[in-house]
Protein backbone atom coordinates (compact mmCIF):
# COMPACT_ATOMS: atom_id res chain seq x y z
CA UNK A 1 0.00 0.00 0.00
CA UNK A 2 2.69 2.66 1.33
CA UNK A 3 4.81 1.24 -2.20
CA UNK A 4 1.56 2.35 -4.27
CA UNK A 5 0.81 6.00 -2.52
CA UNK A 6 5.19 6.70 -3.21
CA UNK A 7 4.50 5.71 -6.55
CA UNK A 8 1.74 8.08 -7.21
CA UNK A 9 3.07 10.58 -5.68
CA UNK A 10 6.31 10.41 -7.85
CA UNK A 11 4.48 10.29 -10.70
CA UNK A 12 2.38 13.48 -9.60
CA UNK A 13 5.82 15.19 -8.98
CA UNK A 14 7.28 14.20 -13.01
CA UNK A 15 4.04 14.83 -14.23
CA UNK A 16 3.97 18.63 -12.54
CA UNK A 17 7.81 18.38 -13.42
CA UNK A 18 7.41 17.78 -17.31
CA UNK A 19 4.14 20.48 -17.41
CA UNK A 20 6.27 23.07 -15.22
CA UNK A 21 9.08 22.60 -17.89
CA UNK A 22 6.95 22.97 -20.89
CA UNK A 23 5.13 25.87 -19.76
CA UNK A 24 8.72 27.86 -19.37
CA UNK A 25 9.98 26.63 -22.58
CA UNK A 26 6.46 28.10 -24.35
CA UNK A 27 6.81 31.35 -22.11
CA UNK A 28 10.31 32.32 -22.96
CA UNK A 29 10.68 31.10 -26.39
CA UNK A 30 9.97 32.48 -29.69
CA UNK A 31 8.73 35.86 -30.99
CA UNK A 32 6.35 38.26 -30.49
CA UNK A 33 3.90 39.59 -33.71
CA UNK A 34 5.39 42.75 -34.88
CA UNK A 35 3.86 45.79 -33.88
CA UNK A 36 3.64 48.74 -36.53
CA UNK A 37 4.02 51.72 -34.57
CA UNK A 38 4.13 51.65 -30.34
CA UNK A 39 2.86 54.87 -29.06
CA UNK A 40 5.57 56.26 -26.57
CA UNK A 41 4.39 58.27 -23.40
CA UNK A 42 6.18 59.34 -20.28
CA UNK A 43 5.66 59.81 -16.64
CA UNK A 44 6.16 63.00 -15.05
CA UNK A 45 6.64 63.78 -11.16
CA UNK A 46 6.14 67.46 -10.37
CA UNK A 47 7.85 65.95 -6.85
CA UNK A 48 10.71 64.12 -8.21
CA UNK A 49 11.33 66.87 -10.45
CA UNK A 50 11.61 68.88 -7.21
CA UNK A 51 13.96 66.74 -5.33
CA UNK A 52 16.11 67.36 -8.11
CA UNK A 53 16.54 71.11 -7.53
CA UNK A 54 15.24 72.09 -10.83
CA UNK A 55 12.41 74.29 -11.96
CA UNK A 56 9.64 71.90 -12.38
CA UNK A 57 7.17 73.81 -14.73
CA UNK A 58 10.63 74.63 -17.31
CA UNK A 59 11.23 70.72 -17.09
CA UNK A 60 7.04 69.70 -17.52
CA UNK A 61 7.20 72.32 -20.82
CA UNK A 62 10.18 71.21 -22.14
CA UNK A 63 9.27 67.60 -22.32
CA UNK A 64 5.95 68.94 -23.88
CA UNK A 65 7.78 71.02 -26.30
CA UNK A 66 11.25 69.65 -27.19
CA UNK A 67 10.36 65.94 -27.06
CA UNK A 68 6.94 66.40 -28.51
CA UNK A 69 5.20 63.65 -26.51
CA UNK A 70 1.50 63.09 -26.80
CA UNK A 71 0.65 60.68 -24.11
CA UNK A 72 1.57 61.49 -20.43
CA UNK A 73 1.41 59.61 -16.77
CA UNK A 74 0.99 62.41 -14.12
CA UNK A 75 0.43 62.21 -10.54
CA UNK A 76 -2.18 63.79 -8.43
CA UNK A 77 0.35 63.53 -5.33
CA UNK A 78 -2.31 63.56 -2.05
CA UNK A 79 0.43 66.04 -0.46
CA UNK A 80 0.20 68.13 -2.90
CA UNK A 81 -3.62 68.06 -3.52
CA UNK A 82 -4.38 68.25 0.27
CA UNK A 83 -1.31 70.20 2.51
CA UNK A 84 -4.02 70.68 4.83
CA UNK A 85 -7.05 68.27 5.92
CA UNK A 86 -9.82 69.39 4.51
CA UNK A 87 -7.97 72.31 2.16
CA UNK A 88 -7.49 71.11 -1.42
CA UNK A 89 -5.57 72.95 -4.10
CA UNK A 90 -5.24 71.57 -7.57
CA UNK A 91 -2.99 74.58 -9.31
CA UNK A 92 0.17 73.24 -9.90
CA UNK A 93 -1.99 69.87 -11.15
CA UNK A 94 -4.63 71.97 -12.89
CA UNK A 95 -1.06 73.69 -14.69
CA UNK A 96 -0.17 70.43 -15.93
CA UNK A 97 -3.26 69.20 -17.46
CA UNK A 98 -4.07 72.81 -18.90
CA UNK A 99 -0.71 72.79 -20.72
CA UNK A 100 -1.32 69.17 -22.18
CA UNK A 101 -4.83 70.47 -22.92
CA UNK A 102 -3.36 72.87 -25.27
CA UNK A 103 -1.17 70.25 -27.03
CA UNK A 104 -3.79 67.81 -27.66
CA UNK A 105 -1.86 65.61 -24.90
CA UNK A 106 -3.74 62.52 -23.61
CA UNK A 107 -3.33 62.00 -19.67
CA UNK A 108 -3.58 59.22 -17.61
CA UNK A 109 -3.98 60.39 -14.00
CA UNK A 110 -2.63 58.56 -11.41
CA UNK A 111 -4.68 59.04 -7.57
CA UNK A 112 -4.60 57.10 -4.15
CA UNK A 113 -2.03 56.91 -1.55
CA UNK A 114 0.99 54.57 -3.20
CA UNK A 115 2.00 56.26 -6.28
CA UNK A 116 4.89 56.66 -8.78
CA UNK A 117 8.64 57.43 -7.15
CA UNK A 118 9.95 56.76 -3.65
CA UNK A 119 8.83 56.47 -1.12
CA UNK A 120 6.01 54.74 -3.24
CA UNK A 121 3.53 55.64 -0.36
CA UNK A 122 2.76 59.43 -0.61
CA UNK A 123 1.00 60.90 2.55
CA UNK A 124 0.33 64.18 3.80
CA UNK A 125 1.81 65.18 7.35
CA UNK A 126 -1.03 65.55 8.97
CA UNK A 127 -2.06 62.28 8.12
CA UNK A 128 0.80 60.17 9.52
CA UNK A 129 -0.45 60.15 12.92
CA UNK A 130 -3.62 58.87 11.81
CA UNK A 131 -4.38 55.25 12.63
CA UNK A 132 -5.01 53.35 9.19
CA UNK A 133 -8.54 52.96 9.21
CA UNK A 134 -8.46 57.04 9.83
CA UNK A 135 -5.96 57.32 6.76
CA UNK A 136 -8.44 55.27 4.42
CA UNK A 137 -11.40 57.28 5.20
CA UNK A 138 -9.60 60.71 4.34
CA UNK A 139 -7.47 59.26 1.37
CA UNK A 140 -11.40 58.22 0.10
CA UNK A 141 -12.62 62.09 0.83
CA UNK A 142 -9.19 63.08 -1.33
CA UNK A 143 -10.36 60.64 -4.35
CA UNK A 144 -13.89 62.15 -4.28
CA UNK A 145 -12.19 65.60 -4.45
CA UNK A 146 -10.03 64.57 -7.24
CA UNK A 147 -12.61 62.57 -9.59
CA UNK A 148 -15.46 65.40 -8.90
CA UNK A 149 -12.94 68.16 -9.88
CA UNK A 150 -12.42 66.39 -12.90
CA UNK A 151 -15.17 65.76 -14.20
CA UNK A 152 -16.26 66.78 -17.84
CA UNK A 153 -12.10 66.95 -18.60
CA UNK A 154 -11.40 66.12 -21.46
CA UNK A 155 -7.52 65.92 -21.28
CA UNK A 156 -7.55 62.75 -19.06
CA UNK A 157 -8.57 59.77 -20.44
CA UNK A 158 -7.74 57.25 -17.91
CA UNK A 159 -7.38 56.92 -14.24
CA UNK A 160 -4.95 55.11 -12.39
CA UNK A 161 -5.73 53.69 -8.77
CA UNK A 162 -2.92 53.28 -6.71
CA UNK A 163 0.47 51.84 -8.44
CA UNK A 164 1.94 48.61 -8.21
CA UNK A 165 -0.74 47.54 -5.20
CA UNK A 166 -0.21 44.07 -5.01
CA UNK A 167 3.92 44.25 -5.41
CA UNK A 168 4.88 43.54 -1.29
CA UNK A 169 7.94 44.55 0.54
CA UNK A 170 8.44 47.69 -1.92
CA UNK A 171 8.41 51.03 -0.79
CA UNK A 172 7.33 52.57 2.85
CA UNK A 173 3.93 51.73 2.57
CA UNK A 174 1.32 49.83 4.82
CA UNK A 175 0.40 46.25 4.09
CA UNK A 176 -2.06 46.00 1.51
CA UNK A 177 -5.57 45.92 1.90
CA UNK A 178 -7.67 44.39 -0.33
CA UNK A 179 -11.12 45.48 0.60
CA UNK A 180 -9.98 48.95 0.33
CA UNK A 181 -8.46 48.93 -2.84
CA UNK A 182 -12.09 47.65 -4.06
CA UNK A 183 -13.13 50.86 -2.21
CA UNK A 184 -10.99 53.00 -4.10
CA UNK A 185 -12.02 51.16 -7.32
CA UNK A 186 -15.68 51.37 -7.13
CA UNK A 187 -15.49 54.90 -5.51
CA UNK A 188 -13.82 55.93 -8.99
CA UNK A 189 -16.50 54.16 -10.85
CA UNK A 190 -19.15 55.61 -8.89
CA UNK A 191 -18.00 59.29 -9.03
CA UNK A 192 -16.89 59.44 -12.88
CA UNK A 193 -19.96 60.80 -14.44
CA UNK A 194 -17.58 60.51 -17.70
CA UNK A 195 -17.15 56.83 -17.47
CA UNK A 196 -13.46 56.94 -17.87
CA UNK A 197 -11.33 53.64 -17.85
CA UNK A 198 -9.58 52.28 -14.86
CA UNK A 199 -6.01 50.94 -14.99
CA UNK A 200 -3.90 48.85 -12.68
CA UNK A 201 -0.43 48.06 -12.49
CA UNK A 202 1.65 45.64 -11.25
CA UNK A 203 5.40 44.63 -11.87
CA UNK A 204 6.57 42.91 -14.92
CA UNK A 205 9.05 40.40 -12.82
CA UNK A 206 8.06 40.32 -9.61
CA UNK A 207 4.25 40.20 -8.87
CA UNK A 208 1.18 38.83 -10.30
CA UNK A 209 -0.80 40.32 -12.90
CA UNK A 210 -3.50 38.46 -12.47
CA UNK A 211 -4.87 40.26 -9.50
CA UNK A 212 -4.64 43.94 -11.09
CA UNK A 213 -5.59 42.95 -14.30
CA UNK A 214 -9.06 40.77 -13.22
CA UNK A 215 -10.26 44.56 -11.43
CA UNK A 216 -9.13 47.13 -14.27
CA UNK A 217 -10.32 48.32 -17.89
CA UNK A 218 -6.53 48.43 -18.47
CA UNK A 219 -3.71 46.46 -17.13
CA UNK A 220 -0.11 48.55 -16.71
CA UNK A 221 3.11 46.08 -16.41
CA UNK A 222 6.56 47.97 -15.86
CA UNK A 223 9.69 46.82 -17.93
CA UNK A 224 13.01 46.75 -16.06
CA UNK A 225 16.24 45.30 -17.44
CA UNK A 226 18.19 45.86 -15.09
CA UNK A 227 17.80 46.25 -10.92
CA UNK A 228 19.85 47.25 -7.83
CA UNK A 229 19.00 44.17 -5.22
CA UNK A 230 19.76 45.15 -1.57
CA UNK A 231 19.65 41.78 -0.46
CA UNK A 232 22.61 40.86 -2.48
CA UNK A 233 23.75 44.67 -2.21
CA UNK A 234 24.63 44.60 -6.49
CA UNK A 235 22.95 45.20 -9.79
CA UNK A 236 21.23 42.12 -11.65
CA UNK A 237 20.08 42.02 -14.84
CA UNK A 238 16.58 40.05 -15.41
CA UNK A 239 18.03 37.32 -18.04
CA UNK A 240 14.53 37.52 -19.72
CA UNK A 241 13.27 37.55 -23.21
CA UNK A 242 11.00 39.83 -24.73
CA UNK A 243 8.67 37.81 -25.88
CA UNK A 244 7.78 36.40 -22.44
CA UNK A 245 6.07 39.75 -21.83
CA UNK A 246 3.84 39.10 -24.78
CA UNK A 247 2.71 36.05 -23.61
CA UNK A 248 2.40 36.66 -20.22
CA UNK A 249 -0.40 39.82 -21.06
CA UNK A 250 -1.98 36.96 -23.82
CA UNK A 251 -2.40 34.61 -20.62
CA UNK A 252 -3.43 36.96 -18.28
CA UNK A 253 -5.88 38.64 -20.99
CA UNK A 254 -7.26 34.68 -21.53
CA UNK A 255 -7.72 34.45 -17.88
CA UNK A 256 -9.01 37.46 -16.97
CA UNK A 257 -11.06 38.65 -20.43
CA UNK A 258 -9.37 42.00 -19.72
CA UNK A 259 -8.69 43.44 -23.31
CA UNK A 260 -6.11 45.94 -23.22
CA UNK A 261 -2.37 45.90 -21.27
CA UNK A 262 0.22 48.37 -22.03
CA UNK A 263 3.92 49.34 -20.73
CA UNK A 264 3.40 51.75 -17.77
CA UNK A 265 6.67 52.21 -16.74
CA UNK A 266 9.70 51.32 -18.88
CA UNK A 267 12.75 51.62 -17.67
CA UNK A 268 15.06 54.85 -19.20
CA UNK A 269 17.22 55.88 -15.80
CA UNK A 270 19.41 54.48 -13.56
CA UNK A 271 18.52 52.18 -10.91
CA UNK A 272 21.10 52.26 -7.75
CA UNK A 273 21.48 52.22 -4.14
CA UNK A 274 20.87 55.73 -3.82
CA UNK A 275 19.23 58.37 -5.29
CA UNK A 276 19.73 59.95 -8.53
CA UNK A 277 21.09 63.14 -7.63
CA UNK A 278 23.31 61.78 -4.96
CA UNK A 279 25.06 59.98 -7.50
CA UNK A 280 27.64 60.82 -10.54
CA UNK A 281 26.43 60.32 -13.85
CA UNK A 282 29.30 57.77 -14.10
CA UNK A 283 27.95 55.85 -11.50
CA UNK A 284 25.09 55.87 -13.57
CA UNK A 285 26.12 55.52 -16.53
CA UNK A 286 27.08 51.65 -15.35
CA UNK A 287 23.30 50.81 -15.39
CA UNK A 288 21.66 53.02 -18.07
CA UNK A 289 23.21 54.67 -20.85
CA UNK A 290 22.56 55.53 -24.30
CA UNK A 291 23.33 52.47 -25.71
CA UNK A 292 20.95 50.61 -22.91
CA UNK A 293 18.32 52.97 -23.79
CA UNK A 294 18.61 52.16 -27.64
CA UNK A 295 18.88 48.41 -26.55
CA UNK A 296 15.49 48.92 -24.55
CA UNK A 297 13.89 50.53 -26.99
CA UNK A 298 14.64 47.74 -29.62
CA UNK A 299 14.19 45.22 -26.34
CA UNK A 300 10.31 47.24 -26.22
CA UNK A 301 9.46 46.53 -29.99
CA UNK A 302 10.03 42.70 -29.79
CA UNK A 303 7.28 42.69 -26.53
CA UNK A 304 4.13 42.54 -29.04
CA UNK A 305 2.44 45.40 -26.82
CA UNK A 306 1.86 48.68 -28.89
CA UNK A 307 2.15 51.68 -26.03
CA UNK A 308 4.75 51.97 -23.68
CA UNK A 309 5.52 54.96 -21.17
CA UNK A 310 9.14 55.39 -20.25
CA UNK A 311 10.58 56.07 -17.09
CA UNK A 312 13.20 58.63 -16.78
CA UNK A 313 12.74 61.64 -18.42
CA UNK A 314 13.41 63.96 -15.32
CA UNK A 315 16.78 62.45 -15.58
CA UNK A 316 17.57 63.13 -18.80
CA UNK A 317 16.80 66.87 -18.11
CA UNK A 318 18.64 66.38 -15.02
CA UNK A 319 21.87 65.74 -16.65
CA UNK A 320 21.24 68.56 -19.86
CA UNK A 321 20.61 70.79 -17.06
CA UNK A 322 23.67 70.00 -14.20
CA UNK A 323 26.23 68.41 -16.53
CA UNK A 324 25.59 69.38 -19.67
CA UNK A 325 24.94 65.93 -21.23
CA UNK A 326 22.51 65.97 -23.69
CA UNK A 327 23.08 62.69 -25.54
CA UNK A 328 19.75 60.85 -24.03
CA UNK A 329 17.69 63.88 -24.11
CA UNK A 330 18.34 63.98 -27.97
CA UNK A 331 17.89 60.33 -28.94
CA UNK A 332 14.56 60.45 -26.92
CA UNK A 333 13.61 63.00 -29.08
CA UNK A 334 13.55 60.40 -32.18
CA UNK A 335 10.81 58.61 -30.44
CA UNK A 336 8.08 61.20 -31.24
CA UNK A 337 9.50 62.98 -34.52
CA UNK A 338 9.63 59.11 -36.14
CA UNK A 339 7.56 59.38 -39.35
Amino acid sequence: MFKSILKFIIILILLFAICLAGFLVYMFTGKAPVVEKIDFGITFSQYFAEQMDLDWKKMYLAILDELGVKKLRLVAYWQKIEPEQGKYSFEDLDWQIKEAEKRDIEVILVIGRKVPRWPECHIPEWAHELSESDQQEELLFSIEEIVTHYQGNETIKVWQVENEPFLMGFGECPKLDKEFLEKEINLVRELDSDNRQILLTASGELSSWIQPASRADIFGTTLYRIVWSDIFEKHIEYPIPAVFYYKRAKLVKWITGIEKAIIIELQAEPWNHLMIWETTPEEQDKTMNLERFKGIIKYTEQTGFDEAYLWGAEWWYWLREKHDIDTLWIEAQKLWVRP
